[in-house]
């Protein structure tokens, strides 16, 4: 039996403003969606405590001076499409870059928000009881058009993240898999990252 089949998750990278990304929250309004923090009591914020958290997420990658604090944005997102109960996970990752022959102790920020691609069944055989993963594009086909939906909107206000880094002795082009917008390009660009560690942004 294939349980690896449909592992694995859809997944969007993405950098962009506090006012892009509540414009992108815009688009949970209709499915009713809940975000929940992922400690143990699974603390319920609303859109405005969400956007709060990640404007503190971005502010912190984009001051001229290092703030001395470090933040974290993980959220697991449920909603409705249509008679679905579906949830994606939201949360911030990290861009390792070379740095004069080794990486750098920082990284670049992005968020991640993603979507299983298995559907969980649930079986029984003689001998016992077992599941498999089913596409859940056959299983849930609305939560995969907002998947789709959210990918489409995102792509309309951002392009891919290129920059250049320090390798050992020379500019070396970077390109993550991450989107970016230009509002959060002009910002990151002008970041205590890019200074410490004279990186270039391409497009700017």
């Amino acid at each position: 039996m294939d349980k690896l089949k449909h592992s694995g998750f859809y997944k969007l990278k993405f950098f962009i403003t506090p006012e892009e990304f509540k414009s992108v929250l815009k688009l949970f309004e209709p499915k009713h969606a809940q975000f929940h923090l992922t400690n143990h009591a699974r603390t319920k914020h609303d859109q405005h405590q969400v956007v709060e958290a990640y404007k503190t997420f971005y502010q912190y990658f984009t001051a001229q001076e290092k703030p001395n604090y470090y933040p974290f944005f993980v959220y697991s997102i449920s909603f409705a499409a249509g008679n679905e109960s579906s949830g994606f996970f939201v949360r911030n990752e990290g861009i390792s870059f070379p740095y004069h022959g080794q990486w750098a102790e920082d990284e670049l920020p992005y968020v991640m928000l993603s979507l299983p691609k298995g559907f969980q069944i649930n079986l029984e055989d003689e001998k016992g009881k077992y599941y498999i993963y089913e596409d859940i594009r056959e299983h849930q086909p609305l939560t995969y058009a907002f998947f789709d939906e959210i990918a489409n909107d995102m792509k309309k206000i951002t392009k891919p993240l290129r920059f250049s880094a320090r390798a050992a002795d020379a500019l070396q082009e970077q390109k993550p898999p991450v989107r970016i917008s230009t509002n959060a390009m002009n910002d990151m660009a002008d970041s205590w990252i890019f200074k410490k560690y004279e990186l270039v942004m391409k497009g700017k």
